[in-house]
């Protein structure tokens, strides 16, 4: 079981309003909610500042909702504002004032330290956010987490999050990108490290950095996408090429249009089409696997290809 609680704040009562964070999280909460074809994935339950009183009071309630035990995976997303606050973040609630703004985050991991969900998932957008799971009572930014736990957050501790000219959250904008493929690797899985690695490279030197931290010994899927190569074709590798380090050679019979046709070496063809769109698979001598076919020259498995073969050959596909 996976939940998720959504939280995107626009509107406060005595902070300067945002414009980004209730589209952000309403944006998300299908691309959590449904796996690309359309089976069940996280429950989400979404609170925004358009629908609901997103009070501290609401939000603390919500948390404890979220970490209590029978899940599997539970997953907090905050965008708005954020504070900093001695090597921790505050997470601004909506009657947040200068006496109190709202929930820091050294009391929202307090709780998820001792839940009894084993993976708990937590994604901000707000500024300041790289502060979080630092431990401000010793007053360094040394990050304890618990296993099971990871955190991605939009900024480093001493920056601000940006929102783009069409009312988004940039890091929940790339986010949301990351989930619908753009993270996914050739099974279609999107993690949370794959989501980092996807968001690291879509901010450049001079913007804000999101940050990744975790203590995880497996990475569970956040998002299932369509697979670059079907899962039947993956585990067929080790019958097409007999080893990891195989040339395998081909001639013009493997290419669809040949005379007379050869079915067999066609759907072999497929395959390698295939696993060349997921580079997976690289023609030698030539450009394009066509080319290799017509001039009967051979194509081997990439870096990357190896490793897919070794796991289909393990039987772990």
């Amino acid at each position: 079981m996976k939940r998720a609680l959504l939280i995107g704040i626009d509107n406060y009562d005595a902070v300067a309003a945002l414009s980004g964070c209730v589209n952000d999280a309403t944006a998300i909460e299908p691309l959590l909610g449904r796996n690309e074809n359309g089976s069940p994935n996280f429950d989400c339950r979404l609170l925004t500042s358009n629908n609901d009183r997103v009070d501290r009071r609401t939000v603390l309630g919500a948390i404890d909702e979220l970490l209590k035990p029978g899940a599997d995976v539970a997953l907090f997303y905050f965008a708005g504002h954020g504070d900093s606050a001695n090597h921790d973040v505050v997470l601004v609630t909506q009657d947040g004032c200068n006496q109190d703004l709202g929930v820091t985050f050294s009391h929202l991991m307090g709780k998820a330290q001792n839940s009894q969900v084993p993976e708990v998932i937590v994604i901000l957008d707000c500024c300041f956010s790289g502060s979080a799971g630092s431990l401000p009572q010793l007053g360094t930014d040394i990050a304890a987490l618990r296993g099971g736990v990871s955190i991605l957050t939009a900024s480093r501790g001493d920056q601000t999050a940006a929102e783009t000219a069409d009312g988004r959250g940039l890091f929940s904008k790339y986010f949301c990108g990351a989930l619908e493929g753009g993270a996914a690797d050739v099974l279609g899985k999107v993690t949370v490290a794959g989501v980092y690695a996807y968001l690291s490279e879509s901010f450049g030197p001079w913007d804000q950095r999101p940050t990744f931290k975790a203590n995880l010994d497996r990475l569970n899927v956040l998002r299932s996408c369509d697979s670059a190569v079907p899962l039947e074709d993956l585990r067929k590798l080790p019958s097409v090429f007999s080893s990891e380090t195989t040339e395998l050679p081909l001639d013009p019979s493997y290419e669809p249009d040949a005379q007379p046709p050869h079915p067999e070496h066609e759907k072999v063809f497929g395959i390698l089409q295939k696993c060349r769109a997921a580079k997976l698979v690289e023609p030698i001598g030539a450009d394009h696997m066509y080319y290799a076919a017509v001039e009967s020259k051979a194509c081997r498995l990439t870096l990357l290809g190896r490793h897919y073969w070794r796991l289909a050959n393990q039987k772990r596909l």
